[in-house]
């Protein structure tokens, strides 16, 4: 994705294989397949690469398939904290679940296009899909995959107390480096997570509220990378976040397209409530505003993180 607009970027956490970017909402197909102009925007943006994020070895393999006929699309290979269940599932058993998942991370064919291992981590506000003892076990497994491959981690973290952080300490010395994805953390634990080397991947949910955005003033510079989790965690008026997004008018239509309802759709037009890697900009000129920052010099900063970390 050719940067034509100075700002570049780098995507580092896009759910591309969701079936929303291809028009199918709940199983039901609601408009078109508007892939390509999806992309098209992103690079329009001046989003260099971009990260798909697979949560699962069935979503590794879908991304696998994407991101093989794109040059500029890479992904990650893990075992999502909510689909930790699928490790003891597998017809195989737990060891051949890792299997799979090692064998994607190290196929030889696609392998520059496997840049981290994830998205794992733990998830304690939806222990309703896996219960946490799973979690933490599987977790652990992880950081065998992440010390046989050499790669980085994507991390997941949503209200596990010191769980997460102790984790991450136990086997700090496993991985050379990590980001901890749309993080929406206190300042105490951010700080911790900065004192054990990790990044911090910053998007929508990030800057929701005012602590939100107290804790995002502090992150070390060269310790952000940016991202929009899409098609979720998008910046909406109801967010703290909204007020500081004064883009200039020749960026409006590169990070803030007009939409439609999916019921209206319009090829060529975002869908209303479908985040996409476009939107990045957003993320991008907020956090400039409240750290009182050139958006320019903030981006380019932020990209050497991210190229550095993970090799693009």
């Amino acid at each position: 994705m050719e940067n034509m607009k100075g700002i570049r970027f780098i995507e580092i956490g896009a759910n591309l294989t969701d079936p929303v970017f291809r028009g199918i909402y709940r199983g039901v197909q609601a408009h078109s397949d508007d892939f390509t102009q999806m992309l098209q925007r992103a690079k329009n943006a001046g989003i260099e690469k971009i990260m798909v994020t697979a949560g699962s070895a069935n979503e590794a393999r879908k991304a696998l398939e994407l991101v093989k006929n794109y040059d500029d699309l890479y992904m990650t290979v893990g075992c999502h904290p909510t689909r930790c269940k699928d490790f003891e599932t597998d017809p195989g058993g737990p060891d051949e679940y890792y299997q799979k998942l090692l064998n994607i991370a190290t196929n030889s064919e696609f392998q520059d296009k496997v840049v981290a291992i994830g998205e794992c981590g733990l998830d304690y506000d939806r222990l309703y899909f896996c219960p946490k003892e799973t979690q933490l076990k599987y977790f652990e497994r992880q950081f065998d995959l992440a010390e046989k491959t050499g790669l980085p981690m994507f991390l997941h973290n949503r209200n596990t107390g010191n769980d997460f952080m102790n984790l991450i300490q136990k086997h700090r010395h496993r991985f050379e480096n990590g980001v901890m994805h749309s993080v929406t953390c206190a300042m105490e634990e951010m700080e911790r997570a900065v004192s054990l080397g990790l990044y911090l991947g910053i998007n929508g949910c990030s800057l929701k509220t005012q602590e939100n955005l107290e804790v995002m003033k502090k992150v070390p510079i060269d310790k952000i990378m940016l991202e929009t989790d899409a098609p979720w965690c998008d910046i909406r008026p109801t967010h703290a976040s909204y007020k500081y997004l004064n883009l200039p008018e020749e960026k409006k239509l590169l990070y803030q397209s007009p939409t439609r309802k999916k019921e209206k759709f319009e090829l060529g037009l975002m869908v209303k409530g479908r985040n996409e890697p476009c939107c990045i900009g957003q993320v991008l000129y907020v956090l400039a505003s409240i750290r009182d920052m050139k958006p320019e010099e903030l981006a380019e900063v932020i990209y050497e993180n991210t190229r550095k970390v993970f090799k693009l």
